[in-house]
């Protein structure tokens, strides 16, 4: 009886671990997991997602006032592709800014006990609103309008550029005439590689950031994740310019992944890793550029998306030591563009 007993419960642990697997592009059948992936258990949800009493009706209704819908997030804890979804999507800041920007983000757990207070009234448990919104498994997306109706429905993992194109037809197409698959095929957005790319000027291992900080050269720390497509674009376009690589011979240069455990000493000399590190660091998007002065201070972060020209800004403000001077980077920036344009050097911010 006990063996049997402990079949039953792996068996259903199996068909659990598979039932959260999400999809990889595809919303018809649960993919097996992707190669290396692990079952992370309870993930940190974002401060920004609303604090809400569960009361759907109200959540609809005060949303609606601010011109924005209703984004019902059903997770559970284990589920390895609720962690992908924050880490990958919600860890690039035009995700970010277009979920606040359209959406109230509520978190559901699918198991959960919490009351849930529906639209027509009736209290439900957590789990049990859940089975009512027909969530088979996790991440499990749905998407509210103004008078409560579902408009869009994710099932499982969308990778970031399909996931943003849903944000877009969710919050920006409003009623719109067409499917959301007929709206992304006619779109065709463009998917990240899905890979770390590597560059002859990242120092190699093993990382001792407290010996670097100290080192002639300011330390620029480079955060990026794999699925990232302004990471891409850095190494595909802005980082092998000639302008851009002038400017990065005046740093000593080491890349992490964000999510990665890769030992490192940080600057104050404590033994970490990579993810606990940019964790305590409070970064939150890839890609991200940190700097440090010869104390182990950091001195400026960059964390938004920037074309060619800002990315060499950047990365002069700190070589040059202009930032103990002028505190304000867009002051900065805009002199370096004038001062280069009387130069007979044309500034066009968006190459």
């Amino acid at each position: 009886m006990v063996s049997e007993a402990a079949e039953r419960v792996k068996q259903a642990a199996g068909l659990l671990l598979l039932l959260c697997a999400a999809f990889s592009g595809k919303a018809e059948k649960p993919s097996a997991l992707e190669s290396g992936m692990v079952n992370p258990g309870y993930e940190e949800q974002p401060a920004w997602f609303k604090n809400s009493f569960l009361d759907i009706r109200e959540d609809v209704a005060e949303a609606a006032a601010k011109n924005k819908r209703v984004m019902l997030y059903f997770y559970q804890d284990g589920c390895p592709y609720c962690a992908k979804l924050l880490r990958d999507n919600f860890s690039q800041r035009s995700i970010v800014e277009k979920t606040r920007r359209y959406f109230d983000v509520i978190a559901v757990n699918m198991w959960g006990d919490r009351e849930v207070t529906a639209l027509d009234g009736s209290l439900l448990t957590e789990k049990r609103f859940a089975a009512r919104m027909r969530v088979m498994f996790t991440p499990t997306i749905v998407i509210l309008d103004e008078k409560g109706d579902v408009v869009l429905r994710i099932n499982g993992y969308y990778f970031p550029a399909k996931f943003e194109a849903a944000l877009d037809y969710a919050g920006k197409l409003r009623n719109s005439k067409i499917s959301f698959s007929e709206y992304y095929r006619k779109l065709k957005p463009v998917r990240a590689s899905g890979k770390l790319h590597d560059e002859p000027f990242f120092l190699k291992p093993p990382y001792d950031l407290k010996k670097l900080v100290a080192a002639e050269k300011p330390l620029l720390v480079l955060f990026e994740q794999k699925q990232c497509k302004p990471c891409d674009e850095w190494h595909g376009d802005i980082f092998q310019r000639a302008e851009t690589q002038q400017q990065l011979r005046r740093f000593n240069i080491v890349r992490f992944d964000m999510w990665a455990d890769t030992p490192l000493i940080d600057p104050a000399g404590n033994r970490t890793n990579a993810r606990d590190f940019a964790r305590k660091l409070q970064v939150k998007y890839a890609p991200s550029m940190v700097f440090f002065d010869r104390q182990g201070r950091e001195v400026f972060r960059s964390e938004a998306y920037l074309k060619a020209f800002h990315t060499q800004s950047v990365l002069d403000y700190v070589a040059s030591g202009a930032y103990r001077s002028q505190p304000s980077f867009q002051r900065f920036i805009s002199a370096r563009a004038d001062k280069l344009e009387a130069q007979g050097i044309h500034i066009d911010l968006w190459k």
